[in-house]
Parts: C-alpha cells; sequence; structure tokens
C-alpha cells in the first residue's frame, strides 16, 4: 500500500514516517510540507523522497492512503478531500471537531467505500499494554477503579484556541485508551484548567472521570504547565492492585534518535526499573513490560486496506472518543456529571 504523510511537523516526523518506514505491508511515497524547514527536513530524513506543496498535489501523483497530521483547525476538511479522491485515510486525533463532524467523516468514507482510521497509537504504548496484560490475566479479581496520569512539561506544544487545548489533544489518546481498555463509558465528568497565557483562553490541564458499563471507574488527568512530568497508571481490583510508574518509553527513544526499523526486537520494552508491581494476597512481584510498537497501527491498516483484517481504530471508535470529550467539556463548564 502506497501512503503519503501530509503535514510534517512533530506528530508527522516522529510519530508517523518511522512507524510507517517499520510497518509490513506499507511503502511511504511522499510528503505533504510547505515550509523550506520543514522540506528540509524530509530531505534529510528520506533522501529522495517526494516533497508536495498540497494535498491535491499528492493526490494527483498518486497514492493509495494519505495520513492526515496538519493542525487540528485544517485536519477536517483535508479528511473530506482525501475520501473525495477515493484515498484510504489514517487521520490524526482528534480527528473531527466534535463528535458530530466525526460522524459527518464517517459518512463519507462510508459512500465513498474508503477505510478511514484514527491514529490512536498510544493504545501501544508498553506500559499501558502491560496494564491490560494484568486485567486479562484475572489476577486482580473485577476491576473497580483504574488511573492514568500524564503530565508533560512542554508548554511550548500546547495547541491553542477553540480547537486545541490539553483535552482534546492528549485527553483524546488517554479517553480512548480507558475505553478499549474498559469498554463503553456511560457517564462523565470532568474539570479543565485554564489559561489565558499564550492570548487565547485554553485548557492546559484536566481530570476526567468515567463510569463505564461494566462496573469499572475510571479517572485519567494531564496537566502542560505544572513543571510535572509523570506518567503512572493504578488499577484496583477485588483481589489486589497494580501500580506503575515510568516512562514514554517509544517517544523517549524517538527523541534519543533511536529508530523502530532499527531495533524491532527490542523497540518498546520499558526498563526493568519501571516495571509495575502486582499486590494480591499472594504477595508482590515485578510484571515484565510488554513490548509496545506503534508500527503494528500501520501493518494492520494496510491490512485492512487489502481486505486481509479488521482496521486498527476504525472510525466508530474515534467517535466514541469524541464523544466522551464533548461530554466533559459540557461537564466541566456545566459542573454536573453527563450521561451518555
Amino acid at each position: 500500500m502506497r501512503i503519503g504523510i501530509v503535514g510534517y511537523g512533530a506528530g508527522g516526523r516522529y510519530f508517523h514516517a518511522p512507524f510507517i518506514k517499520a510497518a509490513e505491508g506499507i511503502e511511504l511515497v511522499g510528503v505533504v510540507a510547505r515550509s523550506q524547514d520543514k522540506r528540509a527536513q524530509v530531505g534529510a530524513d528520506f533522501p529522495g523522497l517526494p516533497v508536495y506543496g498540497s494535498l491535491s498535489e499528492m493526490l494527483d501523483a498518486g497514492v493509495d492512503a494519505v495520513a492526515i497530521t496538519t493542525p487540528p483547525h485544517t485536519r477536517h476538511g483535508l479528511v473530506l478531500e482525501a475520501i473525495a479522491a477515493g484515498v484510504h485515510v489514517v487521520a490524526d486525533k482528534p480527528f473531527g471537531p466534535n463528535a458530530e463532524g466525526g460522524r459527518k467523516l464517517a459518512e463519507a468514507a462510508e459512500a465513498a467505500g474508503v477505510v478511514l482510521n484514527v491514529f490512536h497509537n498510544r493504545r501501544r504504548d508498553a506500559d499501558f499494554l502491560t496494564l491490560a496484560k494484568v486485567l486479562a490475566s484475572g489476577e486482580l479479581g473485577t476491576t473497580w477503579r483504574v488511573h492514568s496520569i500524564m503530565d508533560q512539561n512542554h508548554a511550548q506544544t500546547l495547541e491553542l484556541g477553540a480547537t486545541g487545548g490539553l483535552l482534546r489533544d492528549l485527553g483524546s489518546h488517554l479517553v480512548d485508551q480507558m475505553l478499549w481498555l474498559l469498554g463503553p463509558a456511560t457517564h462523565v465528568y470532568a474539570t479543565l484548567d485554564w489559561t489565558d497565557r499564550f492570548g487565547e483562553l485554553t485548557d492546559c490541564g484536566f481530570a476526567v472521570t468515567m463510569t463505564h458499563a461494566s462496573g469499572a471507574v475510571s479517572t485519567v488527568s494531564a496537566s502542560k504547565l505544572n513543571h510535572s512530568t509523570t506518567r503512572e497508571l493504578r488499577a484496583y481490583g477485588s483481589e489486589g492492585s497494580y501500580i506503575a510508574s515510568g516512562a514514554d518509553v517509544q517517544a523517549d527513544a524517538l527523541a534519543a534518535g533511536r529508530r523502530p526499523a532499527a531495533e524491532p526486537e527490542t523497540w518498546g520494552i520499558d526498563v526493568a526499573e519501571n516495571w509495575g508491581i502486582l499486590a494480591t494476597s499472594a504477595g508482590r512481584r515485578p510484571i515484565p513490560s510488554a513490548q509496545g510498537n506503534y508500527a503494528t497501527f500501520y501493518t494492520e491498516f494496510a491490512r485492512a486496506v487489502r481486505g486481509g483484517g479488521p482496521a486498527p481504530v476504525p472510525a466508530q471508535e474515534g467517535i466514541r472518543t469524541l464523544e466522551v470529550l464533548d461530554a466533559a467539556r459540557r461537564s466541566a463548564q456545566e459542573r454536573c456529571v453527563v450521561a451518555l
């Protein structure tokens, strides 16, 4: 499958391109980048790879699929343009301005007969997959509560304005993780932290609590302006607890210049000192890290386009996440619990 990347900011450069190159059954055939700096980065990273000035130029050149990684306020229109051209699409998160916008994209994709998926790659984080393995083992008994904290000390990366904010950015990932792990939510309660430090009022921190149809409760929280770099997962069940304080393994590896294609056997495995502790009546023991690898998203996407397997994150699952984000924003504004 021939795929092009639309946008070469941090997302396109670090969270899409390296994993497309490491995936099976897919070939990176071009990038849309306008600024001279971004075009130079593409040339340095992938010598000889075609660089286009617009999505329409790339579509005219011929691709089977595109990954849309541009800023949120441009994403909706570009996804529609690609769908109208009969091209399969991976849309970065949040893939719509709200749940209604996501439904319109899903309807357009279905009418055009193309595969539309949302890049919820953090389902493939090492620490999260390890937590999922613990819950699946049954050792915690009935799952009562799961807590996820992901603070980042990156104020300069906060997306501003009505289409930005940390809830729709990092919150998209953390909410999606819990919906994938614990099933659909029935009720949402949220609080948001706001700042006008950068000229536009923007949410820069959040805490979202979801009650799931399964009976479990999850709370996800994050901040970007509190000088905290924290990653912690906690799960409590009828038979014990699991607590892990680790690192953003794949992001840290990418920042250090490592690439998944160069180390497929060891990529995305957290170091032993970060392994979580499972505590039950049988005692306490560390749980070895699962292997995380975002490349498997693109392997599965290419397979789904060929009709050879399920899509990794279908548009309907992205809509489910957007519904929770919409409810969280309403909950914070009205100081109420929102039923879905």
